[in-house]
C-alpha cells in the first residue's frame, strides 16, 4: 500500500478545513453549548461535505462540474439564504433554554451531523477548491489506479476529521469555564460573525464574477 497518497490527502483534508469559515464558527458555538461530541460530529458531517466535492474534483466528474457553473449563482444565494438564516437563529438563541433542551433530549447528534453536512454541501465552490488543491500538489494524474485515488480521498476525509476533532478538543478545554453569561454573548458573536462572513463572501465573489469581468 502506498502511504504517499494517504499523506497527500491527509495534508489536502487538513489544508481545505483549517480556515475558519461560517462551518468552523459553528462547530466551536456548538462544542461550547452542547459539549465535545456535538461540535467533533458537527465537523464530521463537513468532513463528509468535503470529501463528496474531493472525489467530484479528484475523479474529474465533468458533468457534475458543468451542472454547478450553470448554476451556481442560485446554489450560492440559496447557500447563503440558509447559513445566514442559521446565524440569525444562533443570534437569538437563548443559551438557558439551549441547555434545558440538550438535557431532556439525549441526543440530538444525527442533527449535528447533517446539518453541517447539508450547509457545507451547498457551498458548491468547495468543488473547485479541491481542485486546485489537486492540482497544486499535482496528485491526480491519470495514470493513477482507482484504487490510488481512493486511498488518496480516504485521506482527505481523514485530515478533514482530524482537524475538527483538534478543534473541538481545543475549544472544548475552555468550555467548564464558560457560564451562561458568557455563552449569552458567544451566541450573539458567533450568529453575527456567520452572518458577516456569509455576506461578505457572497460580495466578494458577486464581485469577481459579475463586476469585475
Amino acid at each position: 500500500m502506498n502511504l504517499g497518497y494517504i499523506v497527500d490527502g491527509v495534508i489536502i483534508g487538513i489544508s481545505a478545513s483549517i480556515p475558519l469559515g461560517p462551518i468552523g464558527v459553528l462547530v466551536i458555538q456548538r462544542t461550547l453549548n452542547k459539549g465535545h461530541l456535538s461540535g467533533f460530529v458537527s465537523g464530521l458531517g463537513a468532513a463528509l461535505s468535503d470529501t463528496i466535492y474531493a472525489i467530484v474534483a479528484g475523479f474529474s466528474l465533468s458533468f457534475i462540474v458543468g451542472f454547478i457553473e450553470s448554476q451556481l449563482l442560485w446554489i450560492q444565494i440559496i447557500g447563503a439564504v440558509i447559513l445566514i438564516s442559521l446565524g440569525l437563529k444562533i443570534f437569538t438563541t437563548n443559551p438557558a433554554i439551549q441547555l434545558r433542551k440538550q438535557k431532556k433530549k439525549s441526543s440530538s447528534l444525527i442533527q449535528d451531523f447533517f446539518s453541517t453536512f447539508a450547509l457545507t454541501i451547498a457551498n458548491p465552490l468547495a468543488v473547485f477548491l479541491f481542485m486546485a488543491f489537486f492540482a497544486g500538489f499535482r496528485v491526480v494524474e491519470t495514470n493513477h489506479t482507482v484504487f490510488e485515488n481512493f486511498l488518496l480521498i480516504g485521506g482527505v476525509f481523514a485530515g478533514a476529521a482530524s482537524w475538527w476533532l483538534i478543534l473541538s478538543s481545543l475549544v472544548n478545554l475552555f468550555r467548564s469555564k464558560i457560564n451562561l453569561r458568557r455563552l449569552f454573548w458567544i451566541n450573539k458573536i458567533a450568529g453575527s460573525t456567520i452572518v458577516i462572513l456569509v455576506i461578505l463572501a457572497f460580495a466578494i465573489w458577486i464581485t469577481k464574477e459579475y463586476i469585475l469581468k
